[in-house]
């Protein structure tokens, strides 16, 4: 898709007039998607597509429009050249008449990169074959996504980027019955049957303790251990304003609290890692990401994410951050907790597999409230007593993070966003489990 897409810019290039600048962005994917129920295949395909946005500048001001490609090989002839041209010349007829944006912000001295990580993804074939061999018949709900995403930026003033990465995300759950279930995933850049085969097995013996006697738990604090996936919702949640740059500058920001000096336990350390996740290194403008964005360090406020145009506005230094300003490649930091260790460290207590329905209570305070899902135990004398009803939690994060945060997991887990709406996503996180002194109910 490289070679297409770079030929199909420089013929755009040539059909620029005197002040103009042209920004290229390309989509693309090569996939396979299963979706399972009833541990049956019930959908199944592939899916190739490509999509090109054009954004044209001239004399601070900026149009811009999407197009689908159909994909000549060439890039210098066909339905895609003429598309693309007749596209350009409707972005000049509408940018003449539009006013000047005065947070425009593009990037001017070009920096060209070339990534490509290729790895293990298995023909679909196989994932459904091994999918089913180890459900062993148990009801699994499931979606399977794999295959090489791209992305590629190009502009007139000679910038050329390359993003290719082989991926897959595993996303499936098995139910015992009604609302009983146990949810779990498998991603990353190579596949391992041996891995795959661990964590099936794993959700398969919880979907076992499913069938205990239910246990309500009355609202209290409780001693709780937050899995990767129950941590991750959390993680979602905060990263909504919590290290943007704009949210800072308009106190909007659900850290506003860390910004005036109040900090997180020690071992709590958050980079936007760019180097080792699924996203790209470059973004819209042409700007570069650096590897590594220190979120929080230590416990302390590091780094915000500066998008071009909170750069613009508020006349601070651009990193590179898409224009919501959220991690694209979250990466928190390990701890010395094993994971076999789990259960017996947490004790008397909650193990908490899932959060849902997760919203601020009280947004300036940190303070978060949401649903336990799934399989959440009741643990006594570190072993699984009892599946426990849904709760609520209402407890803020210099709590969950701070005071209350015993320790952290040695394992983390790569966690990247499932979702498929219009294309895959190339957004992830990597984390570890938490494992907490109290955690606050409500319901």
């Amino acid at each position: 898709m490289k070679e297409p897409f770079y030929g199909l810019t420089a013929r755009l290039e040539k059909a620029l007039r005197s002040g103009e600048t042209l920004l290229c962005n390309l989509s693309a994917e090569r996939s396979d998607f299963v979706r399972f129920n009833k541990a049956l295949v019930r959908q199944a395909g592939s899916v190739e597509q490509s999509y090109l946005n054009l954004r044209l500048v001239r004399e601070g001001r900026q149009a811009s429009a999407t197009i689908a490609l159909a994909g000549n090989r060439d890039g210098t002839a066909g339905d895609d050249a003429a598309l693309a041209a007749a596209t350009l010349g409707q972005l000049r007829d509408a940018v003449q008449d539009l006013p000047a944006d005065p947070w425009l912000l593009i990037n001017e001295r070009p920096q060209s990169t070339n990534t490509e990580r290729h790895g293990t993804v298995l023909p679909a074939q196989e994932v459904v074959e091994q999918a089913l061999r180890f459900a062993k018949a148990r009801d699994l709900v499931g979606f399977y996504a794999g295959g090489t995403i791209c992305r590629g930026f190009a502009n007139s003033l000679g910038q050329r980027n390359w993003h290719e990465v082989d991926s897959f995300n595993f996303d499936w759950s098995i139910y015992r019955q009604a609302d009983q279930a146990v949810k779990t995933s498998y991603a990353g850049f190579g596949w391992s049957p041996v891995e795959f085969a661990a964590r099936m097995q794993r959700a398969a013996e919880q979907v076992e303790l499913l069938g205990l006697p239910v246990r309500k738990v009355e609202p209290g604090e409780y001693r709780a251990y937050l899995a990767p996936r129950a941590l991750l919702d959390i993680m979602n949640l905060l990263s909504w304003g919590g290290f943007s740059a704009r949210a800072r500058q308009t106190k909007q920001s659900p850290l506003l609290r860390m910004q005036e000096g109040r900090t997180l336990a020690p071992r709590v350390t958050l980079t936007e890692n760019i180097g080792e996740g699924v996203a790209p290194a470059f973004q819209a403008e042409g700007f570069i990401k650096p590897p590594v964005v220190p979120l929080i360090v230590n416990g302390k406020l590091g780094d915000a994410l500066v998008s071009p145009r909170s750069a613009k506005e508020y006349g601070i230094a651009t990193n590179g951050a898409s224009s919501d300003e959220s991690p694209q490649s979250l990466d928190m930091a390990a701890g010395a907790l094993a994971g076999s260790d789990v259960l017996p460290k947490l004790g008397t207590g909650l193990y908490i597999s899932n959060l849902w329905y997760l919203n601020f209570s009280d947004r300036p305070a940190g303070r978060i409230t949401g649903m336990t899902r799934f399989a959440t135990f009741w643990v006594e004398n570190g072993k699984i007593a009892a599946p426990v009803t849904p709760m609520r939690f209402d407890d803020s994060i210099y709590r969950i993070l701070g005071e209350s945060l015993v320790d952290l997991t040695r394992e983390r887990e790569l966690l990247p966003d499932a979702s498929t709406y219009g294309e895959r996503q190339t957004s992830s996180a990597r984390l570890p489990g938490a494992l907490l002194s109290a955690l606050r109910f409500t319901l």
